[in-house]
């Protein structure tokens, strides 16, 4: 230091910061040997807190404001007593301008697919990128706990820490989310405040809090996408009969509107195939029920006394033929005896054609 900065340590200060640098989370204000001079002013701005750091000790924070500081460092008189210290005073203090501004320029995303299991896919594998901001939530806690005496604490010192503990937290949230891979778009405002509460809860100790969490995509591996667009359009053509109709119209609509003579041809041979598709004859009605077959065969089942002897069995026309009369003895089986054949009215269509026997001649 030179002489003119010796001279002007002497003066009363006037404390302040204005952040032109969009990415300062912590800014220590540059006092010639830390040497804050009794009733310094303290200016704190909106969006700020500034903790002032008296003999290597947390003193107080302060919220936005004017203030007036009071130190041991008494102007020139401090320096005189200092003499065994070199003239310097050996009452240090110091003033840290915390940003309390929510950081919005913070990008996340996985290096490495997440694996997560889908109950209709089974298990998948599923990238994400996207945004969060952060904010300081408790100034003396980020100042200890990772500040230290850093004159200038900036977002990519702690940038990577952030997006670790992102994408550490991302494949529990998607597992334990229960929501099928193709919901997840839906669902990703949800998740993303999840994760935001989750982030800041085990931000807490450090001072920070993760406001907003923003997933910006989640994806799949490209031959996952490209089975998943297959069934897209499988699911979009519906019927394929009707769609490769369709596909013929077309295709003849445009072979018509083309003046040359190869696309007339296509033209023609595409009307002919679809034409001879949509004129074909009608398949055979199903035959109907095959024809009743011929009456069965009669049965002979008529046993007849002829001369003292049992003849038979004869069919129901054949008796009459054999010289049954209406007292010759006929049985079949069920019946109980021999009856006389006139005695028997399904018998009687036999005597209708047979003359009754001749009267006696004289």
């Amino acid at each position: 230091m030179g002489l003119w900065d010796k001279l002007k340590g002497e003066l009363v200060d006037i404390i302040e910061w204005t952040d032109d640098s969009r990415d300062t989370i912590v800014w220590r204000f540059p006092r010639y040997e830390n040497e804050i001079k009794m009733g310094a002013k303290l200016v704190v701005r909106e969006s700020q807190t500034a903790v002032f750091v008296n003999e290597g000790q947390v003193a107080d924070v302060f919220t936005p404001g004017t203030y007036t500081l009071t130190t041991q460092n008494m102007p020139i008189l401090s320096t005189i007593k200092g003499w065994k210290y070199g003239f310097e005073s050996p009452w240090k203090a110091e003033v840290y301008f915390v940003n309390t501004r929510q950081f919005t320029d913070l990008k996340w995303g996985t290096q490495n697919p997440v694996i997560v299991r889908d109950p209709e896919f089974g298990a998948v594998r599923l990238r994400a990128f996207g945004a969060f901001s952060m904010r300081v939530a408790d100034a003396k806690r980020l100042l200890t706990e990772l500040v230290g005496t850093d004159p200038q604490f900036r977002t990519e010192e702690v940038r990577e820490y952030l997006r670790q503990l992102v994408v550490s937290h991302l494949g529990s949230a998607l597992a334990t989310a229960d929501v099928p891979m193709l919901d997840l778009a839906a669902k990703q405002q949800e998740i993303g405040n999840t994760l935001a509460g989750v982030l800041t809860d085990e931000l807490a100790p450090s001072g920070l809090a993760i406001p907003k969490f923003i997933i910006e995509n989640i994806s799949v591996p490209p031959e996952v996408e490209a089975a998943l667009d297959k069934r897209t359009s499988i699911g979009v053509v519906g019927n394929l009969d009707d769609y490769t109709r369709f596909q013929a119209a077309n295709a003849m609509e445009d072979a018509a509107n083309n003046s040359g003579g190869a696309g007339e041809a296509f033209g023609f041979g595409l009307g002919m195939a679809a034409a001879q598709k949509m004129t074909q004859p009608a398949p055979p009605p199903a035959p109907g029920p095959a024809p009743a077959g011929p009456p069965p065969l009669p049965s002979a089942e008529w046993f007849v006394g002829l001369n003292g002897q049992q003849q038979g069995p004869y069919e129901v026309s054949a008796l009459a033929a054999r010289g049954v009369t209406r007292d010759t003895l006929v049985w079949k089986n069920g019946m109980a005896g021999w009856v006389a054949a006139g005695q028997v009215p399904e018998l009687a269509s036999v005597f209708a054609t047979v003359p009754p026997p001749l009267p006696p001649q004289a």
